[in-house]
C-alpha cells in the first residue's frame, strides 16, 4: 500500500511537471531569432479585428519584429509564434474588443492563448480556436464569450488548462463533462465557475480525468442538493473548488480519499451541515481548508485532533466562519504550527482561548468575531510575532488586557476587541501610560471597555492609524494635544459614547468618504466642519451651540450621513443644504432651530431621511418635500407648523414613517396617506387641528403597525375596516423589524412613552382626545398583535366588544370617558378576558367602572382574581353588583 502512494506521488509530480514545462518550453524570446513573416502578418490581421482603447497593441507594428511584441512570445529556435497572452490585468477601461480574425490559424505551432477578462461582447467563441490543435493552454474567462464547448474542443486534445470562467455553457449543461471526458483527457487543470451548470452530473462510470490537478465549478448553483460522486474517483486532485454552489448536504466521508488535496474550498453553500468529521482532518496535504457560509454545527475537537496527528502537517488556511459550531476550541489547536489564517467567526463557540494558540508562531490573522466566547483572554497571543489581524470581538470577555497580551505583537496593524454598544462592560484594560508598543496599527477597535478614563497614552506613537472606534470606553477627557499631531489621515473615527469634553480639534484630517462619529459627548463650542472628505457625520448629542454655519454646504458637499440632532444649535436653517445632493439622511432634530421648513428640497434626490422635530420651527410645510422622490422618514413633530399637508407629499410613495405630531396643523386628514403610501407602518399627526372623519383609505395601509390621531378634532365613528389592518395580527418579518428606525412618543398606560430600539415591537391605535361616535366596532377585535387601544375621551356609545378577550396582546386598553353602557358578562367570558390579556390592562370608564358581575357570580370572580394584584384591579360591591375597578 504504501510503495503504490509513492508510485502515485512521483507519477503526480511527474505530471506537474510535465505540465509547466510544456506551458513554458521554448516560451523565452530570442534576439537572434526573428519572426516568420506570415505569422507577423496574421498578428497585424488580428489586432485590425480588436478595439484596443488603451493602447495595449500599440507595440504590434510592421516595422518591429513581432517577437518583441507585448503579449507574443517566440520560440527561441524556429521563432514560430507559441504564446499569446492579452488578459487585461487593469480596470474595464483596458478591454479588448472586437471580433477574432481567423488568422490566428496561421500560428501552427501556437500552445497557449489567453484572451481572459476582456470584452467580446456576447461573440460566439470561434469554431476555428479548436483547429489550433498545439494548444496546451486556453484561456477565454470573463471574456464575454458565448457558445457551446462541442464547437471547439473536439480537436484540443493536448490541452491542458482549460479556462472557461463566465461562459454561459447551460445550453451544454448536459455534455460538457461527456465532452470534455472524450476529447481532453490529458487535461490537468480545468476551470469553469459561473458557466450556469446547473445540471451537474451526480455520477460518471467512465472517467477519464484522472490526471486532472486543478478542478474549479465554483459559483454554478447546482440544482442537485448533493456533492457530485465522481469528482472522488479524481484521485490526484490537489485543488477542488465547489464553492457557491448550493450544495445541502454532509460533507461525505469519500473526502478523505482525495489525499493530496491541497486546496478545499465548499464556502457559500449556506446548506452544507452536519459536523466536521475526522475523515476530513485526515488530509494531511491540506494548506487552505475554507468551508465559511454554511450551516455546519457541533464542535470541532475531532477534526482538529485528526490534522493534529498528521506526521507533517500543513494546513495554513482554516476558515469556517458564519457557520453554526459550538464547544471549546480544542488544545490540539496549537499543534497546526504552519497556520497562517484561522477564520472563525460568526458562530456559537464558548469557552476562551486555549493556552497553546502561543504556538501558532506563523499565524498572521485570527477572527473570533461574534461566537459566545468568555472568561479571560489568555496571555498566550502575546507571543504571535507574525500577527497583522486579531478580532476577538463581540463576545463575552472579562478580565484585565494588560503590556502581556500585546508585548511581542511587532507586525500588529488591525486589533478589535470589545462588543458593540453594550452595557454590560466586564474587560478593562491596565495598560501603563508609559509603555510604548512595538506595533503601528492602521485599524484599532475597542467598544464597551473600561479603557478611560484618561485618553490612552499607549497611542502617542500610533502614526499610521487610519481607524480609530474607541465608542463606549469610558473616557472622561479632553482629545490631547499629541494625539492631534499624530497628523492622522483617517478613514474612520468614532469616539462615541464617552465623556469626552472641550472643544473638537479643527486638524483632523480625513480620507475620501471618511466616517466620524461623536455622538453623545460632552463636546462643546461652535459645529466643527472638516475638509470636503467626510462622508457619515455624527455629532448627535453633545453641547454644541450657535448656529448651523451658512458655509456648511461647501464644507461638507460630499456627506451622506449628517446628524447633528440634540444639541444647543440655534438660528435658522441654512439654505444651502439643499445644495447637499449627496444627502441621504438629515436629522436636524432636538435643538432650537427657529424659522420655517426651508423650501429647498429639488436638489436632493438620495434623501430618504429627514428628523427636524422638537424645535421650534413654524410656517406651513413646504410643497418641495413632495419632491423628495425616495423619502422614507419625515419627522417633523414638536414644532408649531401650520396649515394643510401639502398635497404634493402623495409623491413621497416609498414612505414608511411620519411623525407630525404636536403641531398646529389642520385640515382634512388625506385620503391619499392610504392610497399612494402602500408601505407606511407608522402613521402619528397626535396633538394637531385636524378635522372631518377618519378617511376610509387608512384601511388600505395593510402593514400598518402605528396608528395615533389621538388629539384633534375628528369626527365620525371608528371605522370598521380597522380590522382589517393586516399590521396588527401578524409578527413582523425581519425586514420589516429593520425598518422601524428612528423615535417616537405615544401615550400609553397613563402617561407619554417614548420608544427607540424597541419601536418594531410597539403595536397601537390610539383615536383618544376626539369627537368620535358610535360604537367600538366589533372587528376590532380581530387585531390580535394590538398592543395599545386607546378610546377615550371621545363620545363613543353602545357596549364594549364581547369578544374583547381575543386582544391576547393588548397591554393597555383605555375605553375611559365615553357613554358606553355597562354589559354583565358570564363568568366563562371574564375568565377568558382575564387569561388572555397581557401584562397590563386598563379598561377605564370615568375613571371607575370596567365590569360588573351578578352576585351570585360573586365567588367565581373572586376566586378566578386570586393572585391579580399584580394588575392593581380591586374588587368592590355596589348594589347587586361586584365591581372590577381600577382607579387612577
Amino acid at each position: 500500500m504504501k510503495n503504490n502512494s509513492l508510485q502515485l506521488i512521483f507519477l503526480i509530480l511527474l505530471s506537474q511537471l510535465f505540465y509547466f514545462t510544456c506551458i513554458n518550453h521554448h516560451f523565452v524570446s530570442s534576439t537572434n531569432t526573428s519572426c516568420i513573416e506570415t505569422e507577423k502578418n496574421a498578428l497585424l490581421n488580428l489586432k485590425e479585428n480588436l478595439t484596443d482603447p488603451s493602447g495595449k497593441l500599440s507595440s504590434w507594428i510592421d516595422q518591429q519584429d513581432c517577437c518583441q511584441w507585448l503579449g507574443v512570445t517566440c520560440n527561441n529556435k524556429t521563432g514560430h509564434v507559441v504564446k499569446i497572452d492579452l488578459r487585461n490585468k487593469y480596470s474595464t477601461e483596458h478591454e479588448l474588443r472586437g471580433v477574432i480574425n481567423p488568422s490566428l490559424l496561421k500560428l501552427q505551432q501556437l500552445r497557449y492563448l489567453d484572451l481572459s477578462m476582456n470584452n467580446f461582447e456576447g461573440i460566439k467563441v470561434p469554431e476555428f480556436i479548436g483547429r489550433l490543435n498545439e494548444l496546451r493552454y486556453l484561456n477565454l474567462s470573463g471574456a464575454s464569450f458565448t457558445g457551446l464547448v462541442s464547437s471547439f474542443l473536439k480537436n484540443l486534445s493536448n490541452l491542458q488548462v482549460l479556462d472557461l470562467g463566465g461562459l454561459d455553457l447551460s445550453e451544454d449543461t448536459n455534455s460538457w463533462l461527456q465532452i470534455i471526458n472524450d476529447h481532453v483527457p490529458s487535461l490537468l487543470e480545468l476551470r469553469l465557475p459561473r458557466c450556469q451548470l446547473l445540471n451537474i452530473p451526480s455520477s460518471f462510470p467512465l472517467l477519464n480525468l484522472t490526471s486532472l490537478l486543478v478542478l474549479d465549478l465554483s459559483n454554478n448553483a447546482f440544482n442537485s442538493c448533493t456533492f457530485p460522486q465522481w469528482i472522488f474517483k479524481l484521485s490526484s486532485l490537489v485543488y477542488l473548488d465547489l464553492s457557491s454552489n448550493s450544495i445541502c448536504s454532509e460533507l461525505p466521508d469519500e473526502f478523505a480519499k482525495l489525499t493530496f488535496l491541497e486546496h478545499l474550498d465548499l464556502s457559500s453553500n449556506y446548506g452544507i451541515n452536519g459536523t466536521l468529521k475526522r475523515s476530513l482532518g485526515k488530509l494531511c496535504n491540506l494548506k487552505s481548508l475554507i468551508l465559511s457560509y454554511n450551516n455546519i454545527s457541533g464542535d470541532i475537537i475531532e477534526f482538529i485532533d485528526a490534522l493534529s496527528e498528521c506526521q507533517s502537517n500543513s494546513l495554513e488556511t482554516l476558515e469556517l466562519s458564519f457557520n453554526k459550531l459550538t464547544g471549546n476550541l480544542p488544545d490540539a489547536l496549537g499543534n497546526l504550527r504552519k497556520l497562517k489564517h484561522l477564520q472563525l467567526r460568526y458562530n456559537s463557540l464558548t469557552g476562551t482561548i486555549p493556552e497553546s494558540i502561543g504556538n501558532l508562531l506563523s499565524l498572521e490573522t485570527f477572527y473570533l468575531t461574534s461566537n459566545k466566547m468568555s472568561g479571560n483572554i489568555t496571555t498566550s497571543i502575546g507571543q504571535l510575532m507574525s500577527l497583522v489581524s486579531l478580532d476577538i470581538s463581540e463576545n463575552m470577555w472579562d478580565g484585565i488586557v494588560t503590556e502581556a497580551h500585546l508585548v511581542n505583537l511587532s507586525n500588529l496593524q488591525e486589533f478589535s476587541v470589545g462588543m458593540k454598544l453594550s452595557e454590560n462592560i466586564t474587560l478593562a484594560f491596565d495598560i501603563s501610560p508609559n509603555w510604548n508598543p512595538s506595533f503601528r496599527l492602521t485599524f484599532l477597535t475597542i467598544q464597551s471597555c473600561q479603557l478611560g478614563p484618561e485618553f490612552p497614552h499607549w497611542l502617542k506613537d500610533q502614526n499610521e492609524l487610519t481607524s480609530l472606534i474607541l465608542n463606549t470606553v469610558g473616557i472622561s477627557d479632553a482629545v490631547p494635544d499629541w494625539f492631534v499631531e499624530l497628523d492622522l489621515k483617517l478613514d474612520n473615527l468614532d469616539m462615541s459614547y464617552n465623556n469626552l469634553a472641550g472643544k473638537v480639534p479643527n486638524k483632523f484630517k480625513f480620507n475620501f468618504q471618511a466616517n466620524v462619529d461623536l455622538t453623545t459627548n460632552r463636546f462643546e463650542g461652535p459645529l466643527p466642519l472638516w475638509p470636503s472628505n467626510v462622508t457619515t457625520l455624527y455629532l448627535r448629542d453633545n453641547l454644541f451651540s450657535g448656529p448651523i454655519p451658512l458655509n456648511i454646504c461647501e464644507a461638507l458637499p460630499n456627506t451622506g450621513d449628517l446628524d447633528i440632532s440634540k444639541n444647543n444649535l440655534n438660528g435658522t436653517i441654512p439654505l444651502c443644504i439643499g445644495d447637499m445632493n449627496q444627502l441621504t439622511t438629515l436629522a436636524l432634530d432636538n435643538n432650537q432651530l427657529i424659522g420655517q421648513v426651508p423650501d429647498f428640497w429639488g436638489k436632493l434626490p438620495y434623501l430618504y431621511w429627514i428628523d427636524m422635530s422638537e424645535n421650534r420651527l413654524s410656517g406651513q410645510i413646504p410643497h418641495s418635500l413632495g419632491s423628495v422622490a425616495y423619502l422614507m422618514f419625515l419627522r417633523l413633530s414638536g414644532n408649531n407648523l401650520s396649515g394643510e399637508l401639502p398635497l404634493s407629499l402623495r409623491n413621497c410613495t416609498k414612505m414608511i414613517n411620519i411623525d407630525l405630531s404636536n403641531n398646529q396643523l389642520s385640515g382634512l386628514i388625506p385620503a391619499w396617506l392610504g392610497e399612494t403610501m402602500s408601505s407606511l407602518l407608522i402613521l402619528s399627526v397626535r396633538n394637531n387641528r385636524f378635522f372631518g372623519h377618519i378617511p376610509l383609505k387608512i384601511c388600505s395601509l395593510s402593514g400598518l403597525h402605528i396608528l395615533d390621531l389621538s388629539g384633534n378634532n375628528l369626527s365620525g365613528s371608528v371605522p370598521s375596516c380597522f380590522g382589517n389592518l393586516e399590521g396588527f395580527k401578524v409578527e413582523l418579518t425581519d425586514v420589516e423589524a429593520k425598518q422601524y428606525q428612528g423615535t417616537l412618543k405615544l401615550e400609553a398606560k397613563g402617561r407619554t412613552l417614548s420608544y427607540d430600539r424597541i419601536l418594531y415591537l410597539v403595536n397601537s391605535i390610539d383615536l383618544s382626545s376626539n369627537s368620535l361616535s358610535g360604537e367600538i366596532p366589533e372587528e376590532l377585535t380581530n387585531l390580535h398583535k394590538l398592543g395599545t387601544l386607546n378610546l377615550s375621551m371621545n363620545h363613543l356609545t353602545g357596549h364594549i366588544p364581547t369578544d374583547i378577550g381575543k386582544l391576547r396582546w393588548v397591554e393597555t386598553l383605555d375605553l375611559s370617558i365615553n357613554q358606553l353602557s355597562v354589559l354583565s358578562f358570564k363568568p366563562k367570558l371574564i375568565q377568558q378576558f382575564f387569561k388572555e390579556m397581557l401584562h397590563f390592562v386598563v379598561l377605564l370608564w370615568n375613571n371607575v367602572l370596567v365590569i360588573g358581575v351578578r352576585r351570585r357570580q360573586h365567588h367565581k370572580v373572586e376566586e378566578m382574581m386570586k393572585g391579580k394584584q399584580m394588575m392593581k384591579i380591586n374588587l368592590r360591591k355596589y348594589g347587586s353588583l361586584l365591581l372590577l375597578v381600577w382607579d387612577i
